[in-house]
């Protein structure tokens, strides 16, 4: 018998679930939201797969990777606006995928774990709760 967990309807509650996430799927670094995104070689459902942050905040909300919903996105943008990559503070540009394209850089950076991931998504989630 599935039982269906209950969906964040928060920002915050979001970073919590996209960590709960990475820290049992793992983390994954490669450009993508998920390795082998076309099912090349791979046959593992995709919400199961180590996956990017991004994709974390979105099987969060739908438990799905690849869906995109308001909330989702909205925790995407306040992510992006809270990392440091190059020295830059969010993205130059305010799209959704100059969002995820920031937050994916900061993830890719060689030897981020998922520990760390995980660390900054609870610190998140920590920091708009203070703001609320």
């Amino acid at each position: 018998m599935d039982v269906e967990l209950p969906r964040p309807t928060t920002v915050s509650a979001t970073f919590r679930a996209a960590a709960r996430v990475i820290a049992s799927n793992g983390h994954y670094q490669g450009g993508d939201y998920v390795p082998d995104p076309f099912d090349r070689e791979m046959c593992v459902p995709h919400f199961l797969r180590p996956m990017s942050i991004v994709a974390a905040l979105k099987t969060a909300v739908t438990g799905d990777p690849h869906v995109d919903t308001a909330l989702a996105n909205k925790a995407i943008e306040v992510l992006a606006l809270r990392l440091e990559v190059g020295g830059e503070m969010g993205p130059y540009y305010g799209d959704i995928l100059s969002l995820e394209e920031h937050i994916a850089a900061w993830g890719d950076v060689p030897g981020r774990t998922a520990e760390s991931v995980v660390a900054v998504l609870y610190a998140a989630a920590d920091a708009v709760e203070v703001t609320a």
